[in-house]
């Protein structure tokens, strides 16, 4: 059964959201890194970049398979876990904290209304 932490938002594409003010911590879920595989590389936007929500940041690459990483909020990148560089696994074995991905600064926080909490997500994936 996979991890559903109920402090955080969710999107349907599995990347989860810690609202942190205005910040948005991203990352994807244990659910995605399980279905994913071990993680071999990511790659992450530059901080400054603007991503958009339901847009594209990045791409996950595991010994199965790539898959892309779809932004659950609008904003700027304001951190980026650099860590994922040299330890792409952190987000296999602990995607929540040390597997963080970016930070974005929201332009629109209404747009979190639009994402899932830990009930609807934890239904999402039981489909």
């Amino acid at each position: 059964m996979s991890h559903v932490p109920a402090n955080l938002k969710y999107s349907k594409e599995h990347e989860w959201v810690k609202v942190e003010g205005q910040q948005a911590r991203i990352g994807i879920t244990d659910f995605a890194q399980d279905e994913l595989g071990d993680i071999v590389f990511v790659e992450l936007p530059e901080v400054g970049s603007e991503v958009k929500v339901n847009q594209t940041f990045g791409t996950v690459e595991s010994v199965k398979t790539v898959s892309d990483l779809f932004a659950p909020v609008s904003g700027k990148v304001v951190a980026v876990n650099q860590a994922l560089t040299d330890a792409p696994e952190q987000v296999n074995s602990n995607p929540y904290e040390d597997g963080w991905m970016i930070v974005v600064e929201m332009s629109n926080p209404a747009e979190l209304d639009d994402l899932l909490d830990a009930a609807g997500y934890e239904a999402h994936i039981a489909d």
